[in-house]
């Protein structure tokens, strides 16, 4: 994995980190339901902007020297590889 990209992945877990700990001082708070799920949801697009970030260096790296080997094989699990990460493979 790219040092960056692990870098940046590592920042933004950490502050979706606080933001869940927000979260449950909000529901221990017995803040508006509404609020709280606009708050859940801004975490669910938060690690969805992770997976991207690691999809994408995976995508870098392991699928392009993939396909410099080219080895098929290697090529091949690499893509099932990604497909199952991304659960579509079931879909092909």
């Amino acid at each position: 994995m790219e040092r960056q990209v692990r870098d940046d992945a590592l920042r933004r877990l950490r502050s979706i980190e606080g933001h869940i700990r927000a979260i449950q001082r909000m529901l221990e708070e017995e803040r508006c339901c509404a609020d709280v799920v606009r708050q859940t949801l801004a975490v669910k697009r938060a690690l969805d902007r992770v997976s991207q970030l690691l999809v994408a260096s995976h995508l870098r790296s392991c699928l392009c020297a993939a396909a410099e080997d080219g080895v098929d094989q290697a090529r091949e699990r690499t893509v099932r590889e990604l497909l199952d990460i991304l659960e579509l493979s079931d879909r092909l």
